[in-house]
């Protein structure tokens, strides 16, 4: 274990987070905010103190595996959150530190899950905080810093393996640094597009702003109490469309860019994807239709919330917990789908879904016929043995983690929908649940220490698992 690696690295995460705490601290003095401005300063001074103390010594051996890379990426995301909590403690408007943690985690995983009854109160420094750190954990705090700084030499995918959602991380171009540059390049873009025609729509620029970082980011932190229902239907449309652009691979834009659109539009992983959309719509439409004064405005609605819920993004524009049951339902399905591999979307992966359906679809083949050999292929390409044995694994995991954190937050004694919800909604990273903690509710209702398994399952829905629980296994942080 290169220990001297891990906390270099973790010197220049929180480098960086002093850096990027400098725009809220910019949004507090342009809005006259004096006390949000000496949090934020005294967050950064507590950031540039401890990540100059931990660069100060440059290790000797900057090569690391995947092991560490796993544990650069845990402790990455837990300082992160730790530090980003800071200025919702110094203002006070935050005043419980579990809480502070809990929002900050919620932001930086892009869950959206939020402990506040009320977010209009919030100095708007603070509310730009929120919505930026879902820009932030959108890409991946570790992405963020491969653009910056050639850290690690050869170990850089390693990091990029362990922080990359999805079943595989697949290299743009041959460097990897190269390939991150590439992603934020395409990130940063879809978001200026959005601000642009947010702003087109006579969004004030502060709303467009945080609106699109909450986009991108796949994460539905709001500054409105009623989340997007105030807005516009054109702004609604807008946000609609960028949330399942940004459920997309990656993959799929940089495809674009070189021109190569045949191949971009038969990733067999996007066909499905828009056809679940397209299905989740119409069945929705079809159920909800009845309680909007148009079809078109049940349609409008029903787009807004599939896209909301499958890309993990987790804005609303209406309560669903009060629609019909089918409805809630079919949301509730697409809180554990989630978005592409390789987008800043949440859940369990469309590719995992679809690889799944395809063992299904293998052995009920080779129960009719033993002699025959199927294999199963996406894009023309065989899924390696070892790709199909990691999913498996994460699907056991998975199921392990659900089940054991419903039990544990089952001791607040709520009732089993809001507990269920919660957790599919934290775990996936997706944000509103039902019930108790629905799209007009919040998380306020849970005891410390449900909160904790809660800030626990958003951790391990962004990081998928895995970097997670290494950290409580004795042979990760052995030499040998």
């Amino acid at each position: 274990m290169n220990l001297s690696m891990i906390f270099y690295i973790l010197g220049w995460i929180l480098l960086c987070e002093c850096a990027l705490l400098a725009l809220p601290l910019l949004v507090a003095a342009l809005y006259l905010e004096h006390g949000a401005l000496l949090a934020f300063a005294a967050a950064m001074g507590l950031c540039l103190l401890f990540g100059v103390l931990l660069v100060h010594r440059k290790p000797r051996n900057r090569v690391f595996y995947l092991r560490e890379g796993f544990v650069i990426t845990a402790l990455s995301w837990i300082v992160i959150s730790v530090m980003g909590a800071l200025p919702f403690l110094f203002t006070g408007a935050i005043k419980d530190p579990i809480d502070a943690l809990f929002e900050t985690v919620s932001g930086f995983t892009t869950t959206g899950a939020s402990i506040l009854p009320d977010v209009e109160i919030l100095p708007r420094s603070l509310l730009f905080w929120r919505s930026f750190t879902h820009w932030i954990g959108g890409m991946g705090v570790l992405v963020f810093l491969l653009t910056l700084l050639p850290l690690t030499g050869g170990s850089h995918v390693n990091l990029m393996k362990a922080e990359s959602p999805g079943p595989q991380v697949e290299k743009l171009v041959p460097k990897v640094q190269s390939t991150a540059k590439i992603l934020y390049g395409i990130y940063i873009a879809l978001t200026v597009i959005q601000i642009l025609l947010l702003l087109a729509g006579d969004m004030p620029l502060f709303d467009a702003v945080t609106v699109a970082f909450g986009t991108a980011g796949t994460g539905g932190f709001g500054i409105k109490n009623d989340s997007m229902a105030s807005y516009s239907p054109y702004l609604q449309n807008v946000v609609t469309v960028f949330m399942i652009l940004f459920g997309i691979n990656f993959n799929f834009y940089f495809l674009l860019l070189l021109r190569k659109f045949k191949r971009a539009l038969f990733l067999e992983e996007i066909r499905w994807y828009l056809l679940i959309i397209i299905a989740s719509i119409a069945v929705i439409t079809a159920n909800i239709h009845g309680l909007y004064e148009n079809i078109g405005q049940a349609i409008q609605q029903a787009a807004f919330q599939v896209g909301s819920i499958i890309t993990t993004t987790g804005f609303a524009t209406a309560d669903f917990g009060q629609w019909p049951e089918v409805s809630r339902t079919v949301l509730v399905i697409l809180m554990f789908v989630g978005a592409c591999a390789g987008s800043t979307g949440g859940g369990f992966k469309v590719s995992r879904i679809i690889i799944l359906f395809k063992t299904v679809r293998k052995e009920l083949l080779h129960f009719l016929h033993p002699q025959g050999v199927a294999k199963i292929s996406m894009d023309g390409k065989m899924v390696p043995h070892e790709v199909m044995r990691s999913i498996n694994v994460f699907m056991v995991a998975y199921v392990l983690v659900f089940s054991l954190s419903v039990l544990l937050i089952g001791f607040d004694n709520h009732d089993l929908v809001t507990n269920f919800t919660a957790v599919a909604a934290t775990l996936n990273n997706v944000g509103p649940g039902l019930e108790l903690v629905g799209p007009t509710q919040n998380f306020s209702i849970f005891s410390g220490g449900a909160k904790l398994v809660l800030i626990f399952d958003m951790l391990a829905g962004r990081l998928e698992l895995f970097p997670l629980l290494l950290l409580f296994r004795k042979e990760t942080w052995q030499r040998f």
